[in-house]
């Protein structure tokens, strides 16, 4: 296994800005901020993405993330957030430890993150559902 920041930081051996922390989780200001408040949540074992996670600890992570959603609202006004995961290499992920990031919006920050839609693919939908069956 590969040296895991995220459980150096879960394990209070590398130190972390803590917003928020459960016997299972924690969130805590990201290293690399994108915009003000953005917070990582994660489980505090070990998991390296949501294909491997189990239901309980997801759970836990998704409420934790949705308490940090409603911290930042009632504290700072925040209404808008962009909460996501990456999942595998192909993803952006770049720590192989499950999180999430809740970037809180406001209207008129500089944050560039919206992805191109592809409305060619709609034809092909009818094909890519017979593939899940």
């Amino acid at each position: 296994m590969r040296v895991c920041a995220f459980c150096g930081m879960a394990e209070k051996k590398i130190p972390s800005w803590v917003v928020m922390e459960s016997q299972s989780c924690m969130a805590f200001l990201d290293n690399n901020p994108v915009a003000p408040y953005h917070t990582l949540v994660i489980p505090k074992a070990h998991f390296e993405n949501i294909l491997d996670v189990p239901r309980s600890v997801l759970q836990d992570v998704t409420e934790m993330t949705r308490q940090v959603s409603l911290l930042y609202q009632q504290k700072l006004g925040f209404d808008s957030f962009q909460i996501f995961t990456n999942a595998g290499p192909h993803s952006a992920q770049s720590v192989w430890h499950l999180h999430f990031h809740v970037l809180p919006r406001i209207n008129g920050d500089s944050i560039k993150f919206q992805a191109t839609p592809m409305p060619e693919l709609v034809h092909q939908y009818p094909e890519m559902l017979k593939r899940l069956q």
